[in-house]
């Protein structure tokens, strides 16, 4: 196996050798420039990614401010989940914040994937429910942790972030003003 995304999935539930090729039939890889808008604001999000290398940012506006949703890299997946599953236009926009290398697969593959190959749509099941468990981490994180230990959690979880991120994004994606952030870290 070398695709890195079968090699990436295939630790959720293993696949057989057929359903892993038709997987590989339709994955798309991409390689694109930093700023490009993966998913743009209310529209239907018609792909998922995952990101062999680079990173991205999902956010939406608020009140005339953008607010970073989702930050995911290297071996994550990016993608407006709830309008991908629902295939109804969403607010989120996912962008690249690094030149990028990503495999692609379409809601149509996706969907006639799971149809086919019992294996897959497993798969489908078990990356959903690791999908749900990191958001109720992430609200669960928001809504009783201090801004302290949500920072604190940034950079024992992934510390190269605020090394690859503006620290503006950073500080909207823990919920707090980069006033707050910039005082934080010269505290620490």
């Amino acid at each position: 196996m070398s695709n890195p995304f079968l090699e990436v999935v295939s630790q959720f539930t293993p696949l057989s050798a057929g359903s892993q090729s038709a997987l590989a039939a339709v994955l798309k890889r991409l390689e694109l420039e930093k700023g490009h808008v993966l998913v743009r604001q209310n529209t239907v999000c018609q792909w998922v990614y995952f990101i062999e290398k680079g990173l991205t940012r999902t956010y939406y506006y608020k009140d005339g401010k953008d607010v970073t949703d989702w930050l995911s890299a290297e071996g994550q997946f990016a993608v407006s989940i709830s309008s991908f599953m629902t295939q109804q236009p969403d607010r989120r926009i996912v962008e690249l914040l690094e030149p990028s290398v990503l495999w692609a697969i379409s809601h149509t593959d996706l969907e006639n994937l799971y149809q086919q190959h019992h294996d897959i749509e497993r798969l489908g099941r078990l990356l959903a429910s690791h999908g749900l468990l990191l958001v109720q981490q992430r609200f669960d994180e928001l809504h009783f942790a201090t801004a302290l230990e949500r920072y604190r959690n940034l950079m024992a979880l992934n510390p190269t972030l605020i090394q690859r991120v503006p620290l503006g994004m950073i500080a909207s994606y823990l919920g707090m003003t980069a006033e707050t952030l910039s005082r934080m870290r010269a505290q620490i």
